[in-house]
C-alpha cells in the first residue's frame, strides 16, 4: 500500500523559512515526478514545485515561490523536501506531495499545515 507522509510544517513569521518532508512507502521517487502542492482556505490546491525523476531531477516553480522555494530529493531516504525562505502570510496553506501530474494515484497524504504570521 502506498503512503505518503508530510511533515516539517509549523508556524513561522514572515520572512522565516521551513523545510517540508515527504516521506514515500511503496513508491519509488527517484522514478516518479514528483511535486510539492499547497492548499489555503477557500481555495483549489495548487502545485508549488516539482522535480522529475533520475536522472535528470530537473526542478520547476510555480511563479509565486521561484527564488525562495527549493524542491530537492534523497533517493536514499525515498524523501522529498521542499525548502521555503522568505514566507511571506500568501504561503500559509496545507502542503501536501504528490506525482506531478497526478492521475489518481497514489492517494494523497495527510498534508502538513504551514502558517506565516507575526
Amino acid at each position: 500500500q502506498v503512503q505518503l507522509v508530510e511533515s516539517g510544517g509549523g508556524l513561522v513569521q514572515p520572512g522565516g523559512s521551513l523545510r517540508l518532508s515527504c516521506a514515500g512507502v511503496g513508491i519509488n521517487f527517484r522514478l516518479n515526478p514528483m511535486g510539492w502542492y499547497r492548499q489555503a482556505p477557500g481555495k483549489q490546491r495548487e502545485l508549488v514545485a516539482q522535480i522529475l525523476p533520475a536522472p535528470g531531477g530537473n526542478t520547476i516553480y510555480a511563479d509565486s515561490v521561484k527564488g525562495r522555494f527549493t524542491i530537492s530529493r534523497d533517493n536514499g531516504k525515498n524523501t522529498v523536501y521542499l525548502q521555503m525562505n522568505k514566507l511571506a502570510p500568501e504561503d500559509t496553506a496545507v502542503y501536501y506531495c504528490n506525482r506531478f501530474p497526478w492521475n489518481g494515484w497514489p492517494n494523497w497524504g495527510q498534508g502538513t499545515q504551514v502558517t506565516v504570521s507575526s
